[in-house]
């Protein structure tokens, strides 16, 4: 059982916060990193990977050209084995845009492996390195009990982060995300289209929004269990498509 260290103290004013990006591969965690980079009230960034990545890959080429050294680094991580890795897990905002989809991983177990257990392990990892805020991308209707293997999961990693009782923990619930994605899933592009027929709790969310909605919630630092409903998310201002940036 990990050891839970007394919390750090509140940052001195003036300070910046250090802050842990996983899943910044995503399409939620890419308008994340560019919205950190880009705020003079964040500090250093640390974006893990499980491969080697090129910030050219995620960033627009003038912005990684102007960025103050030290700003962003990449740490390429084994989430199977995060306790070895401990060196660059410190942080006080732990975002967490890590997902993948029951096509894409394989099979459920893959999915849970991904969706649940990195989430979780990570959070651990960091609340035994005293971080302050863990900020997660959840989705809408996350519950432990759901008749959806989906949702089911999702409630079930929503429920265990509480009991590790983080100063502060954003739930972000966003619907279908929309934004630019490589490959365009046929469900989004219907979504778009006919999102207005459902209702607000459906309706479909810019990624750039939810990316928003995180970030503010950060700034905030609001203590206790802070949920961003799909509504709250869709009020957030919208950015600019990655591919304009």
């Amino acid at each position: 059982m990990d050891t839970i260290l007394p919390p750090l103290p509140a940052m001195p004013p003036g300070a910046l916060p250090r802050v842990l990006l996983a899943g910044g591969t995503g399409l939620v965690g890419r308008h994340l990193l560019q919205s950190l980079v880009a705020d003079p009230g964040v500090g250093p960034i640390t974006l893990l990977s499980r491969r080697p990545l090129g910030l050219e890959e995620l960033l627009p080429e003038a912005t990684v050209a102007t960025l103050p050294e030290g700003r962003v680094r990449v740490a390429v991580v084994d989430y199977e084995h995060l306790d070895k890795q401990a060196d660059v897990l410190h942080a006080d905002w732990v975002f967490c845009a890590l997902g993948t989809t029951i096509a894409q991983a394989g099979s459920q177990e893959a999915f849970r492996r991904v969706d649940h257990d990195y989430p979780l392990q990570l959070a651990r990892r960091t609340k035994v390195l005293r971080a302050h805020h863990f900020l997660l991308v959840s989705a809408v209707g996350a519950k432990a009990d759901s008749n959806l293997f989906y949702n089911r999961v999702k409630g079930e990693l929503e429920d265990a982060l509480r009991t590790l009782q983080f100063d502060s923990l954003t739930l972000a619930r966003p619907s279908l995300l929309l934004g630019d994605r490589a490959k365009q899933r046929l469900g989004e592009s219907l979504a778009a289209r006919l999102g207005w027929l459902m209702p607000a709790r459906a309706k479909p969310v810019q990624a750039s929004q939810v990316a928003a909605g995180l970030l503010a919630a950060a700034h905030e630092g609001q203590p206790g269990v802070r949920i961003l409903d799909n509504q709250a998310l869709r009020r957030m201002p919208l950015a600019p498509t990655l591919s304009e940036q």
